[in-house]
């Protein structure tokens, strides 16, 4: 498709524009699946079942730190007291496909990114173009660090807590497999898409719907939403709350400096063009 002047482009073209993008995102997340099903056994038997095990890095170090301030820990055990099962005659390949699928997406993220930044970019101006060339770098970032903190902070302590969790002896865990991954697949991709923060404050700052004054006038309220979360997508304590809240209440600090720095380059910008008037 020839290339036009943004202001030549119709709504169909737009419309035929995305089409393009989203294919391409959505070939660049099958070719992730493709490599992720291929190498099935590390993606299970290393990433999907490594919390599983009590050597698991976080529950090493938990134990450790639960050691040296002498405090009685569940971090510290030989196994976990339940079993993954699969009770449905697809269950496993079904599994196989939507985890690959799944990771394909996590591959591939920096080039869905690409894709979005490609159909937004000639609406920009050229000095926002060349403001905003780490863009995707910062995106991708972001979501990577996200993804690891869901994965090695929040999976390990909701396994821990719910996979030991039990109401009478009468009663064994015997965990079903989609439950299973499905933990680890909300953890890690929930956790990636909240420390995208600082990337959605920062356009919405640039159309005018977020401000600094806003964001700090309504830290309070930001504080309890975000409390509210972490103990949504973790387990009941409050030790595992405050290391989930932390981190997001950091992003809400540095979200207010971005809204804050962009808001100051705007008005510099109004300033100028006042002046050359």
């Amino acid at each position: 498709m020839a290339k036009k002047q943004i202001n030549e482009m119709s709504f169909l073209d737009h419309l035929e524009d995305l089409r393009w993008h989203l294919i391409r995102s959505t070939v660049g997340v099958l070719i992730g699946a493709v490599v992720a099903f291929i190498f099935s056994d590390f993606v299970f038997d290393v990433i999907i079942f490594g919390p599983k095990q009590m050597s698991f890095p976080t529950y090493q170090w938990l134990c450790k730190m639960g050691n040296l301030i002498h405090v009685e820990t569940t971090f510290c055990g030989d196994e976990f007291p339940f079993i993954i099962q699969n009770r449905e005659m697809a269950g496993q390949f079904s599994a196989h496909i939507w985890t690959s699928v799944t990771v394909g997406v996590i591959l591939a993220f920096p080039y869905i990114i690409y894709q979005l930044w490609k159909f937004i970019s000639p609406g920009l101006l050229e000095n926002e173009r060349k403001h905003s060339r780490g863009f995707i770098i910062i995106t991708s970032l972001l979501f990577f660090i996200g993804v690891l903190f869901g994965y090695y902070v929040i999976t390990p302590l909701s396994i821990n807590f719910l996979g030991t969790y039990n109401v009478s002896a009468e009663v064994s865990n015997e965990i079903d497999l989609a439950s299973y991954i499905a933990l680890i697949r909300s953890s890690a991709l929930a956790s990636g898409l909240v420390f995208e923060l600082p990337i959605i404050i920062y356009f919405l700052t640039k159309i005018g719907l977020i401000t600094p004054e806003f964001l700090r006038k309504y830290r309070k309220f930001a504080l309890v939403i975000v409390l509210i979360l972490a103990a949504v997508i973790t387990p009941p304590d409050l030790a595992s709350q405050i290391i989930v809240a932390v981190p997001i209440l950091l992003l809400y600090q540095v979200s207010i400096y971005i809204s804050k720095v962009v808001v100051r380059n705007q008005k510099r910008k109004e300033k100028e063009l006042r002046n050359v008037r």
